[in-house]
């Protein structure tokens, strides 16, 4: 099918969307694959593909952007996002915890990295 008929099937804008909603879609795949994976070469490989997917998602994303093909959400309150960043990383700090206790020290770790946010934004998106 060339791209001709295809736009005559479903607008360009519809098209691309469900581009990419599916390129969303695999970004979570790969992540479940490499998360999954006990081989470091396939672990390497999922890595490299949710990156790579990662990287096109959010050209197409940019794209529908400036073409004013996407809405985006609505923007989140400093303190909404300050509140969600914390959240996480106390999970991530008691995962590492948890993980580092289990290890008995076998594997040691490098410690989690405490990225700032970055202060002069008061909302996100």
């Amino acid at each position: 099918m060339n791209s001709q008929s295809a736009s005559t099937i479903l607008p360009e804008e519809d098209l691309l969307n469900t581009v990419l909603c599916n390129l969303k879609r695999t970004v979570r795949e790969y992540t479940t694959a490499t998360t999954e994976s006990a081989c470091p070469t396939i672990r390497q490989m999922f890595t490299d593909l949710t990156n790579d997917t990662l990287r096109l998602q959010g050209d197409l994303f940019h794209l529908m952007q400036q073409q004013n093909q996407y809405t985006p959400a609505s923007k989140a309150s400093r303190q909404e996002v300050d509140k969600q960043l914390q959240q996480s990383r106390k999970t991530q700090q008691q995962s590492h915890q948890f993980v580092q206790q289990r290890l008995g020290g076998v594997g040691q770790t490098q410690p989690l990295p405490q990225n700032q946010p970055n202060s002069q934004n008061s909302n996100y998106m």
